[in-house]
């Protein structure tokens, strides 16, 4: 595959993400678009570092996993949080926090 493929290919998963995001009104929904876009920003660091053939870009992607996996479990604790006190997880359910 060329560089084009995997820049094409981060371009749809980014742009599905996005689509994702914005459609949708469920918060653990949007919590995956955002991941989504996040491995599409992934798939880029990963295909300039094996063009230019250096693994930066791959020890990159490998740090990024890690604070994606924080990042989910951070928001899935608060999504179960505002669950059992409010009872719904849409966004537009949730106005304010101090309800």
């Amino acid at each position: 595959m060329t560089l084009t493929h995997y820049l094409v290919l981060a371009g749809l998963v980014f742009l599905t993400g996005m689509v994702g995001f914005v459609v949708r009104r469920n918060a653990l929904v949007m919590l995956m678009c955002i991941e989504l876009m996040l491995c599409a920003v992934n798939i880029v660091f990963a295909a300039f570092s094996r063009l230019h053939g250096d693994a930066g870009g791959h020890v990159f992607v490998l740090m990024n996993f890690a604070v994606a996996a924080s990042e989910a479990a951070i928001g899935l604790a608060i999504l179960v949080e505002i669950y059992r006190r409010r009872r719904t997880v849409n966004v537009d359910d949730l106005k304010t926090l101090m309800e």
